[in-house]
C-alpha cells in the first residue's frame, strides 16, 4: 500500500533540495529519518518533517507499522519562481530569481521475503 505526502513551495532551489532527497531515496523509513537528522542542508528538516507526516498518514489512515516502510519514491520538482530586483549602476536593475520547490514522497511496505 503506497502512502503519499507532499509539501509545496519550499523556499530553496530544486537543485539544492535534490541533494537531500537523493540521500534518502530507497532507504527504510527509520534509517532515512536518522540520516536527515545529521545533514547540514536547509532542506533536511523540511524533508524530515515530510517523512514524519507520511508515516503518520500510513499509521492513521491505513494501519501500517512505520518500521516496515521504506521510501519508494521521493522527488524535488520546480515550483514557482519569485522575481526580485536588485539595483545596479546608472538607474538600472538586475533581476534575481527566488526559486521554490515542491517535494513529494511515496512510502511503501517492505517485502517480507526481500
Amino acid at each position: 500500500m503506497e502512502v503519499r505526502a507532499s509539501v509545496r513551495e519550499v523556499r530553496v532551489s530544486p537543485k539544492k533540495a535534490r541533494l537531500v532527497v537523493d540521500a534518502v531515496r530507497g532507504k527504510p523509513l527509520l534509517e532515512a529519518m536518522a540520516i536527515l537528522r545529521f545533514l547540514p542542508q536547509k532542506t533536511a528538516p523540511v524533508v524530515l518533517k515530510l517523512l514524519k507526516s507520511a508515516a503518520a498518514n500510513a499509521e492513521h489512515n491505513y494501519d501500517l507499522d512505520p518500521s516496515t516502510l521504506y521510501v519508494k519514491r521521493i522527488t524535488a520538482d520546480d515550483g514557482p519562481r519569485y522575481k526580485r530586483w536588485r539595483p545596479h549602476a546608472r538607474g538600472r536593475v538586475g533581476r534575481k530569481w527566488r526559486r521554490t520547490t515542491h517535494i513529494t514522497v511515496v512510502l511503501d511496505e517492505l517485502r517480507k521475503g526481500a
